[in-house]
């Protein structure tokens, strides 16, 4: 006897509008440039206090970028 599977084959909801959102060119470029920005400020080396305060900024824009992924919704 056949029976009927009523879930979703497909995501829905929060983790399919998740999964499109990082799948984004604003997202994955912005994510991009945020790494990027770490890394070469991790391999010319953190010296000054200007330094230190661009660590700071990519490490947040990298959160950022992390925190809209975990925070999407369903919209």
């Amino acid at each position: 006897m056949l029976t009927r599977n009523d879930e979703p084959a497909v995501a829905s909801g929060p983790s399919r509008n998740r999964l499109a959102k990082a799948r984004s060119v604003t997202w994955l470029g912005q994510t991009t440039a945020s790494v990027c920005w770490i890394g070469s400020m991790l391999t010319s080396g953190v010296e000054s206090t200007g330094d230190w305060l661009q660590l700071f900024a990519a490490s947040a824009w990298l959160l950022a970028n992390i925190v809209t992924i975990v925070t999407a919704d369903g919209d």
